[in-house]
């Protein structure tokens, strides 16, 4: 009897337990929701599980800082409602306990006169871990597209009346010209086909701005896309279709600034939402880049030891012009927006990078801490920022764990390469002496001592604001395989600008953006050549294209050019070897600037271990045996492999 009792007991318990969490579950899901909105709640949504449980919302309504905000849903527990300077707005803290279970409730505003406003608001279920998001890495080769410039897939939304831009005007450089995501979408097989592993557009958010708002840099709206680029559909269904190609998507953001016309400067929650805002509030009426306090761009104040206050302060506080406010990531509020719009958009993407606009501007102790939070969220992904420089000491402070004097960390692990990018250029185009010509690339690729990890720095020839390479090396197609086929043998990760494959160029009126982003041939209706197809295309356009596919798609597989060990050897005799070397798999490049054929003994490389040894040329199919010597007929690039 006393053992039926027991019996009775354990079942007695067991039945309480599953009740009581039958419960719970019940309380979550049957959680009765009002879905009224609010003017504005950002971020727009949020999910379970995430490693750090805290999240800062938004709360944008007119009179809001007057009502008292509450949530009844398991797990969610508002820790402190933080008023603003303005009374349209509140900043609530909220701690999502790692057992809160997905889905919808209400966020309740009672006023003193006990009438109430809700937000239904959502926590969604990731999609994967967050170990999971891989980035971008060595093994990858990025192409750069300027969304506007590409492909018109559709062309209903060219031109939305709801904005302040209305026009469309493919003959002005300056205006937008229509492509959109889905003309990416569209593109994603050409550049698959082409080797490419990942996409970087430049920003597609909301860029309401009078003029110039196809480039995407002046953004007024962090959490919504610019409807003439499509939708936030189509930029999952982006994200999704280069996953199906094994591809990653890398986003552009932008932490330093935003537009003049971002619906926050019409009513700023506090005084120092941006730097300078005393002085832009004095002269609203009068706003030109007269009044306006632009940035010194002394953005060699973040190193220097020696650097005023008041330069550092000019760098990092002034506007970088009168259309982009510079954005105050100092105070707590605007630092906590700009780490949860970051993530909210790799968790809503998927993404496999973030590239960081104008790196050096913004408040780099904020800088520091946005790369951290992202990295300690997701510790496989990957951000390169742009700092500007040629100087190789400006570009390596702030990689990750770089010794500096300063004892700076940024988190930050790439950078990119503009002293290697001005180095290449300068050496290809230069006449052989002592100090110019191929030992700038030899001296430059020396560099490396002082990166951190430079196989994690990021290497381009041209880019959405430099010089098409193709104007750069004096419309030289030589001169473009030798530096294209150089950049893609480096311990990098290669950036490739849309159409520098088929030398597209800004000859005509160098240095101008209009044209450096000129429209893909092919991508818009009417287009008379067709380089997705190869129709129009003349005979140099077609074997750079070709030049690009066949070192791209070998570079896919080869793990001697991805992680392998680099030797190059001093420029000899007007030529220059480079050597990329892994187990049993060697690739080497030569750049021979000879305009007649010339031998070259290959005693000198004995050290690498290729004699007696086929190597195959990776354009031209051709078996040569590394023996004694090698006859180089023409001037250009050779890039033979051990790998057959």
């Amino acid at each position: 009897m006393k053992h039926f009792r027991n019996i009775f007991l354990v079942l007695s318990v067991i039945i309480f337990i599953s009740c009581n969490n039958t419960e719970t579950k019940k309380d979550v899901s049957e959680v009765s929701v009002s879905n009224t909105f609010l003017e504005r709640v950002e971020p727009l949504h949020w999910w379970v599980n995430m490693k750090n449980t805290s999240l800062q919302l938004l709360v944008k309504e007119e009179n809001i800082g007057q009502s008292k905000p509450s949530i009844s849903y398991p797990g969610v527990t508002i820790k402190k409602v933080n008023q603003a300077k303005s009374n349209n707005y509140l900043f609530l803290d909220l701690d999502i306990d790692a057992t809160t279970k997905s889905g919808k409730f209400d966020i309740t505003f009672t006023f003193d006169d006990q009438t109430t406003k809700k937000h239904t608001y959502e926590l969604k279920q990731r999609q994967k871990t967050a170990d999971e998001y891989e980035g971008f890495n060595s093994t990858d080769a990025i192409y750069l597209i300027t969304p506007d410039r590409f492909t018109n897939a559709d062309d209903s939304n060219d031109i939305n009346q709801n904005l302040n831009e209305t026009t469309i005007d493919r003959t002005n450089g300056y205006k937008r010209h229509g492509g959109d995501l889905q003309g990416i979408i569209k593109g994603i097989d050409y550049i698959s086909d082409l080797g490419f592993t990942t996409v970087w557009p430049t920003p597609v958010l909301e860029n309401n701005m009078y003029q110039g708002s196809y480039h995407g840099y002046a953004i007024t709206d962090y959490y919504k896309v610019d409807p003439r680029f499509g939708n936030l559909s189509d930029y999952k269904n982006l994200a999704d279709k280069l996953r199906e190609k094994g591809m990653k998507l890398i986003m552009d953001q932008v932490a330093n600034h935003c537009g003049l016309e971002h619906w926050w400067m019409k009513d700023l929650p506090f005084e120092d939402w941006v730097n300078h805002q005393k002085n832009y509030e004095e002269n609203i009426k009068n706003w030109n880049n007269e009044t306006n306090i632009n940035s010194n761009h002394r953005r060699t104040t973040n190193q220097d030891l020696y650097a005023s206050e008041s330069d550092r302060k000019g760098n990092n506080e002034g506007w970088f012009v009168s259309t982009m406010p510079d954005l105050n990531q100092r105070n707590p509020f605007m630092a906590n927006y700009i780490i949860q719009n970051s993530i909210w958009w790799i968790e809503t993407l998927g993404l496999g990078g973030i590239r960081q606009d104008t790196y050096p501007y913004p408040d780099k102790d904020f800088m520091a801490n946005w790369a951290g939070a992202i990295m300690e969220e997701y510790p496989n992904f990957s951000i390169v920022g742009e700092e500007w420089s040629y100087n190789p000491l400006l570009v390596g402070y702030w990689q990750k764990g770089a010794k500096n004097k300063d004892g700076y960390q940024s988190n930050l692990k790439s950078t990119m390469d503009f002293p290697m990018q001005k180095a290449i250029i300068e050496g290809i185009n230069e006449e052989e002496s002592w100090d110019k010509g191929l030992v700038k690339l030899y001296e430059g690729l020396a560099n490396d001592f002082h990166y951190a990890t430079p196989e994690d720095i990021m290497i381009f020839l041209d880019n959405h604001d430099e010089n098409r390479m193709f104007t750069a090396l004096e419309e030289d197609v030589v001169k473009a395989k030798m530096a294209l086929g150089y950049m893609l043998m480096l311990p990098r990760i290669p950036q490739i600008y849309y159409g520098t494959e088929i030398l597209m160029n800004d000859t005509a009126n160098p240095g101008d953006h209009g044209l450096i982003r000129t429209d893909f041939p092919g991508g818009f209706k009417g287009d008379k050549i067709n380089a997705f197809t190869g129709l129009g295309l003349t005979d140099d356009q077609k074997s750079m294209q070709n030049f690009v596919s066949k070192v791209l798609n070998y570079r896919k597989n080869s793990k001697a050019i991805q992680e392998g060990k680099t030797i190059h050897f001093a420029p000899f005799m007007n030529t220059y070897f480079l050597f990329r070397t892994k187990n049993d798999e060697t690739v080497v490049h030569i750049i021979n600037k000879n305009e007649k054929p010339i031998t070259i003994d290959l005693k000198r490389y004995k050290e690498v271990g290729l004699e007696g040894k086929t190597l195959k040329n990776i354009i031209t199919g051709e078996a040569f045996l590394w023996k004694d010597a090698i006859q180089l007929s023409e001037k250009g690039s050779v890039i033979l492999t051990t790998k057959f």
